[in-house]
């Protein structure tokens, strides 16, 4: 009966001129299986020159790519970790520009791998204000690294320790700890599923990047990593006239990443050198927007 009178009321709008909105199926059709995100790393260049600082960001990344969900590098507000008075500033700034604060990437806290027990856990402690940040900034998760000296066996062992304690830290404010495949051991798809899949933590996971397998087949290990995914990384470096990526096949790997029923944030991040950063981001961005 509702739906009948609901179809009633439609006509007679429709029959008086007034024309209805699209409704919430259209919407959803057109925003599409994923939401595109950018990664800070993709502004490096002009992080480090000092064109461009990280409380401005969120900012930037709205008003110059239409992009509304931002992923952090520690690197560029190392000290501001703790520093309540900068983060309520960052997380005003991206919500007055309508932006979600997606994830923090954390490098140069000391290796979560290392063989030497007191500083693993000194790495793992390191993590822990990481975790803080990202919870008081309303971000999802934190991106570590798997590294680590020894056999794989042993990397492993001291690796899903690491992520284990973290996961456990990052559970109360809700944090996820992913794994990016980004560079050694952590670049063997097989390797860093069997380490996620033996941490067995509902908020540990991986952050599957296009670019970084180094040894091992890239579509071959983003297949490997999606059962764990709680992220992706879209990496580009360079475009054909038609703008595709020269050297990543991006069909076939969204086609890998819809299979397997992901469905959050796809994070840009250009690190190609024949274009602008800004040309590159947006170069990405239409990719990606064409295979939604």
């Amino acid at each position: 009966m509702n739906s009948r009178r609901e179809f009633l009321r439609n006509l007679g709008l429709v029959a008086a001129g007034v024309t209805l909105a699209p409704s919430l199926d259209v919407f959803a059709a057109k925003k599409g299986w994923f939401e595109i995100s950018l990664a800070e790393w993709s502004l490096h260049k002009k992080l480090f020159k000092g064109d461009l600082k990280n409380i401005d960001f969120p900012e930037y990344t709205a008003k110059n790519f239409g992009i509304y969900g931002v992923e952090y590098v520690n690197q560029f507000f190392k000290d501001k970790a703790q520093d309540m008075t900068y983060l309520k500033d960052l997380n005003n700034r991206a919500k007055d520009n309508g932006v979600k604060n997606v994830l923090i990437m954390v490098d140069g806290e000391g290796s979560l791998g290392d063989r030497d027990e007191n500083k693993r856990l000194k790495a793992v402690e390191n993590h822990h204000k990481w975790i803080d940040a990202a919870n008081f900034l309303g971000c999802r998760a934190i991106r570590v690294n798997a590294a680590g000296e020894g056999t794989k066996e042993e990397v492993k062992g001291q690796v899903v320790k690491s992520l284990s304690a973290l996961a456990d830290y990052g559970k109360k404010g809700k944090i996820n700890v992913i794994v990016e495949n980004h560079g050694g051991i952590s670049s063997h798809g097989d390797w860093l599923s069997d380490v996620l899949k033996t941490v067995g933590k509902k908020n540990c996971g991986s952050l599957p990047d296009f670019g970084n397998f180094y040894e091992y087949d890239r579509y071959q290990g983003v297949t490997d990593l999606m059962p764990y995914a709680k992220g992706v990384s879209a990496k580009s470096h360079a475009f054909d006239a038609n703008g595709n990526e020269t050297g990543i096949d991006y069909a076939k790997m969204m086609d890998i990443v819809k299979k397997a029923g992901y469905k959050g944030y796809v994070g840009i991040e250009f690190e190609g050198d024949k274009i602008s950063e800004d040309e590159g981001i947006k170069l990405t961005k239409a990719l990606l927007e064409r295979l939604k």
